[in-house]
């Protein structure tokens, strides 16, 4: 019996286009003058401080940023960009640049998944910073009161299945008693393997073949 709802945000919840196309051209764009604003603040300062040390040199100022920019073109996943990324986003929230993307459809059905007593989760690459930026402003408010938990790639890489029994045991349920929800194949086969239940949104039309139960909105998911 199903006794939570483990989630992926790009593709699933949110539009592929909305990361894509609205959040990272924001971070490249407002990087330079974002870091010069903020440089002696803690949280910045820190970030620059990670930069120096992932490519093992002291950098300037301008290095760094040049570095921040060049990850961003490359899609690398490292975790100085997502933090400074998580600060530009929370700025670009702030002053009403954006809404975080979510489909009405998942946001019904997630109300209705927690009224009913399902906890739910959210498992994406972005950070966990970024999940709650996200989630926090929406077209449809403030949705991060839905969930109960939150995991980004710290935990694990989203392909390898030992990342899912891990998250299995945080939440403290058995694997057999989540369903996982992603569009990626790779993912939810490495969810199946850890022995979670599995559904593949296929919202857009260029989505990969897989052998998951599928779905195109949230309210076509069977929750077992």
């Amino acid at each position: 019996m199903i006794q939570a709802i483990l989630t992926d945000i790009e593709g699933t919840t949110s539009s592929l286009s909305f990361v894509k196309d609205v959040l990272f051209p924001y971070a490249r764009e407002n990087m330079h003058d974002f870091v010069y604003a903020h440089a002696d603040e803690q949280p910045v300062r820190q970030t620059l401080d990670d930069v120096d040390n992932a490519v093992g040199r002291l950098l300037s100022t301008e290095e760094a940023i040049d570095q921040l920019i060049a990850w961003i073109d490359q899609d690398r996943k490292i975790t100085p960009l997502k933090a400074l990324q998580g600060l530009i986003w929370e700025a670009g929230y702030r002053d009403g640049d954006f809404h975080g993307h979510v489909y009405a459809d998942a946001v019904d059905q997630l109300r209705r998944w927690q009224a009913a007593g399902l906890r739910l989760y959210v498992y994406s690459s972005g950070s966990v910073y970024a999940q709650k930026l996200l989630f926090g402003h929406t077209a449809h408010g403030d949705l991060n009161p839905l969930f109960s938990g939150y995991f980004d790639t710290l935990i694990g890489a989203k392909t390898d299945a030992a990342s899912y029994r891990r998250i299995a045991e945080r939440i403290g349920l058995p694997a057999a008693s989540v369903l996982f929800l992603s569009d990626i194949p790779p993912e939810l086969d490495a969810a199946r393997d850890a022995g979670m239940a599995t559904t593949q949104l296929v919202r857009d039309t260029v989505t990969a073949y897989s052998t998951h139960p599928r779905a195109t909105r949230f309210d076509e998911i069977t929750v077992g």
